[in-house]
């Protein structure tokens, strides 16, 4: 059994769909966002205070695109991950790294400078600066896309199919979209989001979160500073 440790809406996200795309059996353990502030006794299972942290067997993670890489690993029947014997295998990995390092880290100062901070520490400068980061370096996921590919599924990242890159560079996309950042996307990424929302695990992610979080008693809705995702 798998347990996932995720906030509605949080970059665990990407764990909850990798579970989904795989059919995995979980445990979902729904906390209120920030949990180290929220839910102090968090602490005791993450001294990080965190989200996500997937625990299965002996084995504790805590980064969301390590653990759409383990699992792609464990599970290579799915064909999630991309082998080293495969072309693609570099641009694998590195878009795996790039969707938290580079497309999700200045979306968290935006969201700090433009709506966590109390209002005297708020910056919309600095706000405004880290989201025409993320914009700027989302042109590579937009060349990306926009590049011939010698395969019959053209409308992925790498390798010709749907794998965890997409997983974990989707979310970086759809915490932008709750930011109100897509309409300044180019047309390749637009369609390409368009197309992860409608994969049949990403919306049972959203569906076992929202379920999760009313069972359990934490808010199901996004945070109210943020749009609802629809």
């Amino acid at each position: 059994m798998h347990h996932l440790y995720h906030c509605v809406s949080a970059r665990s996200f990407r764990a909850l769909w990798m579970l989904e795309e795989l059919g995995l059996a979980y445990e979902l353990h729904m906390l209120p966002f920030p949990p180290r502030a929220l839910q102090r006794s968090y602490l005791e299972i993450n001294p990080l205070g965190t989200v996500p942290l997937l625990v299965h067997g002996s084995s504790r993670l805590t980064e969301s695109a390590a653990i759409c890489e383990y699992l792609a690993a464990l599970h290579p029947q799915a064909r999630l991950g991309v082998d080293v014997s495969e072309p693609d295998f570099a641009a694998y990995l590195n878009w795996l790294h790039m969707s938290d390092a580079t497309l999700t880290f200045p979306q968290t100062l935006v969201l700090r400078y433009a709506h966590f901070e109390p209002p005297e520490r708020r910056h919309a400068d600095v706000a405004q600066d880290y989201a025409r980061w993320f914009l700027a370096r989302l042109r590579s996921v937009e060349a990306a896309l926009q590049q011939p590919q010698a395969c019959a599924d053209p409308g992925h990242l790498c390798a010709g199919r749907f794998t965890a890159a997409d997983i974990a560079v989707g979310y970086a996309l759809m915490l932008a979209d709750f930011l109100g950042l897509a309409a300044q996307w180019g047309p390749g990424t637009q369609g390409y989001w368009k197309q992860l929302q409608v994969r049949p695990a990403f919306r049972r992610a959203l569906q076992a979160e929202q379920a999760a979080a009313r069972r359990q008693g934490v808010d199901s809705r996004p945070s109210p500073l943020l749009r609802p995702f629809g």
